[in-house]
């Protein structure tokens, strides 16, 4: 996670200079069903886009879906057996941001989700160069809960994931 922070601080050089932009999808419906609280209705895939689409990319000021990172073919959620697996995209194949995006949209479902799901946040197979290794650090609970101790990383995480307006 040190890494992370080194990164950030040498933010004056960009990796993806020039990165692809992409048309957000279509704003979600939300029935009268969803809104009343006495119906019990299942967490699903869009719901779960809905929620981490709009977390901010750490280099540039555009979401993760505005670069692609994350499209909502890419969630699998299981709300009978409380999993939820998501595959991100970085936009280039040695990103050093890739960890940190792949904390924010753990940290990210962890605040918003009830505390029985299993969160599963890996990057997409043959889509980074380090793809293994990030996705042993994401996926280790501890490693996760040591960086979030560490205040100068919550606070780019949180930065990551204050929604503009």
């Amino acid at each position: 996670w040190a890494i992370i922070l080194f990164k950030m601080a040498d933010q004056e050089r960009l990796e993806n200079v020039n990165p692809q932009v992409f048309q957000k999808v279509k704003e979600r419906e939300i029935s009268s069903d969803e809104m009343n609280d006495e119906i019990s209705d299942e967490i699903d895939n869009r719901e779960i886009f809905d929620l981490i689409k709009d977390i901010n990319d750490p280099e540039h000021p555009l979401t993760l879906e505005e670069l692609n990172v994350l499209q909502e073919a890419q969630i699998e959620v299981n709300d009978a057996k409380s999993t939820l697996n998501i595959e991100f995209t970085p936009t280039i194949p040695h990103c050093s941001m890739a960890t940190l995006i792949g904390l924010s949209i753990r940290v990210k479902l962890l605040r918003v989700l009830p505390e029985r799901f299993k969160v599963d946040v890996k990057i997409r197979p043959g889509s980074h160069s380090s793809e293994k290794e990030i996705n042993k650090q994401l996926a280790d609970k501890e490693r996760v809960a040591a960086a979030l101790e560490n205040s100068n990383l919550l606070q780019v995480v949180n930065k990551c994931l204050i929604t503009k307006s």
